[in-house]
């Protein structure tokens, strides 16, 4: 069980940043060829838009994943600054994570937390989620429990499926908020619906063990089996396990 901290997103079309329309032209085809997979031809689209801020927190994403050119944090950085300083909140959060992470091997959770603020007051879910990992973990910033759980709460309450396990992992450990493993199961079904497998597995276990939730093995093995769909490792180990405790017709 475990905190999802971190999430990216290609941002796609946001007016607000595109005084010339053909940069939002620019910005929204070079979106669907990288959905394509046609990295070439997005970032040729997005260095032509200039400074268009969507355009350039995209360029960021296409370095840091190394997506048609070669993987180069230090350039995803800038890009990722130039858009954050013109006030976008995707490459504010972008940002965030990547001096969360350290971007030549030092991390500095004192800088993120600093633009994970500047994303979150703009609304945004994944950097309200990321500074409430900080808060909660102490990290770059005071420790802050009750701060944290409120921005768990503000994330989950934008359909965040990390916030929601977030905060199913707090229920039921009892950290930043009071032990409460109906709670836990509630936040971990809703991750889980959302097709986070972290989330589905930790909902399986409460069910394996009866904790929170009636004890149920086949619903455990159903959840585990959303987790091992979703690419969790623990979710295949505990399917297998799960399904070797039940009868055939539980099977079915």
């Amino acid at each position: 069980m475990r905190r999802v901290p971190w999430a990216q997103t290609l941002a796609g079309l946001l007016l607000a940043f595109s005084a010339v329309s053909s940069f939002a032209d620019a910005t929204r085809d070079g979106l669907a060829a990288a959905k394509a997979g046609r990295y070439e031809e997005a970032r040729q689209l997005w260095l032509s838009a200039g400074q268009n801020a969507d355009a350039l927190n995209n360029l960021g994403v296409l370095y840091e994943k190394g997506q048609g050119v070669p993987r180069d944090l230090a350039q995803a950085a800038s890009y990722y600054r130039r858009a954050a300083e013109a006030g976008n909140h995707r490459a504010q959060n972008n940002l965030g994570v990547l001096l969360d992470r350290g971007i030549d091997g030092r991390p500095d959770p004192a800088q993120a937390a600093t633009w994970y603020e500047k994303a979150a007051r703009q609304g945004n879910a994944n950097a309200m989620n990321n500074l409430a990992v900080l808060k909660e973990r102490g990290r770059g910033v005071p420790a802050d429990p009750a701060g944290a759980l409120k921005l768990y709460r503000q994330a989950a309450d934008r359909g965040l499926a990390t916030a929601h396990n977030n905060l199913g992992v707090a229920y039921e450990k009892g950290t930043v908020a009071p032990r409460d493993l109906a709670a836990a199961a509630r936040h971990y079904r809703a991750a889980a619906e959302r097709g986070l497998g972290v989330a589905a597995n930790n909902l399986g276990v409460l069910y394996g063990a009866g904790r929170g939730v009636a004890r149920n093995y086949a619903e455990a093995a159903y959840w585990f089996g959303r987790a091992a769909e979703a690419g969790n490792a623990n979710g295949v180990r505990n399917r297998d396990t799960a399904f070797r405790r039940l009868k055939p017709e539980e099977v079915e």
